[in-house]
């Protein structure tokens, strides 16, 4: 073993040992809890509070509608980002609220420009 190495190993030794007599203190970091799981019926009623059919409330989460019925059928569970904006609909529903009036404002100042179709020449 190179002595540098060594140095280094022993140095790390002793950092734990101190640590260990309560001589140094180590920077720590919780982690908080990830959210907890939602079944079918908190899912509707989540939706339900927002006045939202399945189509609307799917776009309100960006996931498919077909994703939204498989959870309130519970053949699917919520998860990832999903789930943590389910909870945060289920405690804030003004925050989704919120989100569907900027989009509404934003198509407002935006409005989709019509397509025109390409007329036939006459030849």
């Amino acid at each position: 073993m190179k002595d540098e190495t060594f140095t280094e190993l022993l140095a790390s030794a002793n950092e734990a040992l101190d640590h260990a007599q309560g001589k140094r203190n180590l920077r720590t970091t919780t982690l908080p809890l990830p959210p907890q799981p939602l079944n079918g019926r908190a899912v509707k009623r989540v939706r339900a509070a927002l006045h939202a059919s399945q189509a609307v409330f799917a776009r309100y989460l960006n996931v498919s509608t077909k994703l939204v019925q498989a959870w309130e059928a519970n053949r699917r569970r919520p998860d990832g980002p999903a789930l943590v904006l389910l909870h945060i609909a289920a405690r804030q529903p003004q925050v989704i609220e919120s989100v569907r009036q900027d989009a509404a404002s934003d198509r407002s100042r935006h409005p989709r420009r019509r397509r025109e179709r390409p007329q036939a020449v006459a030849g």
